[in-house]
Formats: structure tokens, C-alpha cells, sequence
């Protein structure tokens, strides 16, 4: 099992691979992390649009993501519904699984 660090550290990993593919500077919104039994949920933005809160520097696309406290691994949900409805999807073992349906 991680510890909250180790979790932490990961999704700092995952934040800085999301940097270099969209050549974005990204950050971890730390006040929206979601802690569970199984792992913490991750939501992230733009660093421009964190400081300024200006519309012009949002990003599309920027779903959360799970980091599982047991294994380390990434669970990326999706940006169509709300976080409940992948948390529901995860818990009930249907999601990243779940038919095509995103």
C-alpha cells in the first residue's frame, strides 16, 4: 500500500507527462483531491488559468484522474459526465471498463 507521498508523488509524475505532451504548464488543484478507501482523485488545469482565473487560459479536456493506493496504477475518468458518475462507475467495477462509454 502507498503512502499519501507516494500517491502524491505519482500524480506529480503523471502532471508533468501531461506537460510535456501538450507543452502546457499544468498544476494540481490540491483544494478539489477526492481521498478514498482504494486511492486519491486528482483534478488539474492550467497554471495560467489557476493564478488568473481567466477563461482564455482554460483547457479542454483535462479529465481527473485516480491514483490507487494499492498498485500505483493511473485511472484516467472522463470529461462527459461529473466525478460522481466515474467514481460510481470505478466502485462498482465498470470503469476504465465500461463498454466504450465514456
Amino acid at each position: 500500500m502507498l503512502t499519501e507521498q507516494e500517491i502524491l508523488n505519482i500524480a506529480n509524475s503523471e502532471i508533468k507527462r501531461i506537460e510535456n505532451d501538450s507543452k502546457i504548464e499544468t498544476v494540481l488543484i490540491n483544494e478539489l483531491i477526492i481521498k478514498k478507501p482504494y486511492g486519491n482523485i486528482f483534478f488539474y488545469t492550467s497554471k495560467k488559468y489557476y493564478e488568473t482565473r481567466n477563461e482564455k487560459y482554460a483547457v479542454a479536456g483535462n479529465a481527473p484522474f485516480l491514483v490507487e493506493k494499492e498498485t500505483g496504477n493511473i485511472v484516467v475518468f472522463g470529461t462527459a459526465h461529473t466525478e460522481d458518475y466515474y467514481i460510481e462507475e470505478y466502485e462498482a467495477g465498470r470503469w476504465p471498463n465500461n463498454r466504450g462509454l465514456d
